[in-house]
């Protein structure tokens, strides 16, 4: 398994008072910083990750996950992060222990049926993609596709991260930062790479970042094997099923700039009733757990590097290099490693620099 490398300019010096056991502090434990870590951990850079909550209480484990693009930006540089990543999650499906899969299902629309058309550009990266007939379909929808893609039970995914994470020396602490500057030098870093979330919104602070709240259930699973996907339209609300082994996720909603974390029991309801349409074998379902995450909507991801604070980065100053990777909206997993290895590569760069940081998109990605 191949990893890039960094340069001993990379290590952290010894100041008086503060550890000496951290090159990068990386602020963040959802899919997003769990994979940034790693890359950055497997390098060869002592990596250390803060959060206020671990892992499995991050929108992250509340995914479904699909690989595919949901509320991201359509840009020529997210494509080739979406794609990185679903190059690396085939080959996470091939190994044991990592709760990724390749699964098979549908993709649905509502309403009049569109023309004959190509498939969305980021459906044939999947590889086979078919047309549904309407009598195929559950009541209510018109069209669909049919393909097979990477689907991650997230609680194991973000497990099996973390423990690489650690395999590699990294460790995850639980703390509540309120700026980035001064978590990297009270950890002696040299670099933070802020992969927060929505919570960048207040922690930058960054008003471009927009919660849009998604709950779902947790249901026995009565024998469901495939996904189905029923997009939202001006009648009726996103629906979902993920079947995850034992248990079956379902959504879902789409509530833009709602915080709330607690669970809506009216939209439980509705969320149940409009599954058991989709799929019979949901009725009297039992339901195991109800979650809430926030998905952190940006228009762009901000995906970049710059000086902590001031005008002027200089390591041995005190001064930490900052690298944003954050604003990946319903995207998490599809954009996670694309992302993180860039990221990372900006990392490398700037502490390889140790005057200037580097541009935003520069450095080669890392390769797991």
């Amino acid at each position: 398994m191949p990893h890039w490398h960094v340069s001993p300019a990379g290590r952290a010096s010894y100041r008086r008072g503060v550890p000496n056991d951290c090159d990068v502090l990386v602020v963040g434990a959802g899919v997003s910083g769990l994979t940034t870590a790693t890359c950055l951990a497997e390098a060869g850079l002592r990596a250390v990750i803060q959060a206020a909550t671990p892992p499995e209480q991050t929108t992250s484990s509340v995914a479904g996950a699909i690989w595919g693009p949901h509320l991201v930006e359509d840009s020529p540089r997210a494509t080739q992060w979406r794609r990185d990543t679903l190059s690396v999650l085939r080959e996470l499906a091939a190994e044991p222990g990592t709760g990724v899969r390749v699964v098979a299902g549908v993709q649905a629309d509502r309403g009049a049926p569109p023309p004959l058309e190509p498939p969305p550009a980021w459906l044939t990266e999947l590889g086979p993609v078919t047309p549904c007939l309407r009598g195929s379909l559950p009541d209510g929808f018109t069209s669909g596709w049919r393909y097979a893609a990477p689907l991650a039970h997230m609680p194991t995914y973000l497990g099996y991260l973390r423990a690489r994470f650690e395999k590699a020396g990294g460790r995850v602490e639980t703390a509540t930062v309120t700026s980035l500057a001064a978590a990297a030098r009270d950890r002696g870093a040299r670099a933070v790479v802020n992969c927060t979330g929505a919570g960048a919104r207040d922690l930058v602070p960054d008003p471009e970042v927009t919660p849009f709240r998604g709950q779902v259930l947790v249901a026995a699973n009565p024998g469901i094997s495939e996904f189905f996907i029923g997009l939202a339209d001006g009648t009726a609300d996103l629906v979902y099923l993920f079947p995850h082994g034992d248990t079956v996720v379902l959504g879902g909603t789409v509530v833009a700039g709602d915080w709330s974390m607690e669970p809506v029991p009216a939209l439980a309801d509705r969320i149940l009733r409009d599954c058991a349409a989709v799929e019979p074998r949901l009725r009297g379902a039992r339901i195991l757990d109800h979650r809430v995450g926030l998905r952190p909507y940006r228009p762009q991801i901000r995906l970049e590097a710059e000086p902590a604070e001031g005008d002027i980065w200089h390591p041995d100053a005190g001064i930490p290099l900052l690298v944003h990777n954050y604003g990946h909206g319903g995207a998490g997993i599809t954009m996670s490693w694309g992302c993180a290895r860039e990221a990372a590569a900006l990392v490398d760069v700037g502490l390889r620099s140790r005057g200037t940081p580097p541009a935003p998109g520069q450095g080669a990605p890392g390769r797991r």
